[in-house]
């Protein structure tokens, strides 16, 4: 029988994943930042409520590590696939790089016209250094047991067998990225793989026309459409110390100056 009055609405976590990705986790000054260690356990907390009906991951990422993208990406599908839960990502400013990665874990992708999406590509930058130190009387030192020990030395010239080491590091990582977007998007995606791989990026609206994105919509919109205006909404945060705790460590107020610039620089690539 059909009681409506025992029925109980659904519950939908939604799991918010904000910031750079990269394997330094939380920081207290430049936002919460994405890793599997900090997020790991927040992913768990989410597939672990009682009759949970879907999981929203809300993200706003310009990138950062493709090991801890996968890493993060990989126990969400986990997860998923274990407790046949359906997983969508709702874009706010960014899923960019590795926030793209994070995006294609779940099974759709929802964004806003003004979102900005892509950027299926892989990055490595440096400074050459070896003019500088010569014009301030600085003599570089330094000795190695190991032929290629002293990879791309910022104070050395540049060596063509390092640059080609590189490039195909860099190839192997991109093709890595490539073969998860495929798997994730399959026959969804509707343009060439040489311009939606080409590391380009693009608006919410362009990205749904690509086929990198499955609608346009907003998250509280989405899923009071889908479950009902009676449906749960269960944010999924971390648990963070109080804030004179966060503020005690002169190490701790350091890397988190660091952090903030290394963020400020990856948001700045996507002109945000």
């Amino acid at each position: 029988m059909n009681l409506p009055f025992l029925s109980k609405p659904p519950r939908i976590a939604v799991l918010r994943l904000s910031g750079v990705i990269a394997a330094r986790g939380a920081s207290a000054f430049a936002g919460p930042g994405i890793s599997a260690q900090a997020t790991g356990p927040l992913i768990d907390r989410a597939f672990g409520i009682k009759r949970l009906a879907e999981l929203a991951l809300v993200i706003n990422s310009p990138g950062g590590s493709p090991v801890q993208s996968s890493l993060v990406a990989q126990r969400i599908r986990r997860l998923a696939d274990q407790k046949k839960v359906k997983v969508t990502a709702y874009v706010e400013d960014a899923a960019a790089s590795g926030g793209y990665w994070l995006a294609c874990a779940a099974d759709e992708i929802v964004a806003d016209p003004a979102s900005i999406l892509g950027s299926i590509g892989v990055i490595s930058a440096g400074f050459g250094l070896e003019d500088a130190i010569g014009r301030i009387g600085v003599r570089r030192r330094m000795h190695t047991a190991g032929s290629e020990k002293s990879f791309l030395d910022p104070f050395g010239p540049e060596r063509p067998e390092d640059v080609a080491r590189l490039e195909q590091l860099l190839a192997e990582l991109h093709e890595t990225f490539r073969d998860w977007v495929r798997s994730r998007r399959g026959t969804r995606l509707k343009a060439p793989e040489s311009e939606l791989f080409s590391g380009r990026f693009w608006s919410g609206r362009r990205a749904v026309e690509l086929g990198l994105a499955d609608r346009l919509g907003e998250v509280t919109a989405e899923l009071r459409a889908r479950h009902g205006e009676k449906a749960q909404l269960l944010a999924i945060g971390p648990r963070r110390p109080p804030w004179p705790l966060r503020l005690l460590s002169g190490a701790a107020l350091a890397e988190g100056a660091m952090a903030a610039v290394e963020d400020r620089a990856a948001w700045a690539r996507l002109g945000l």
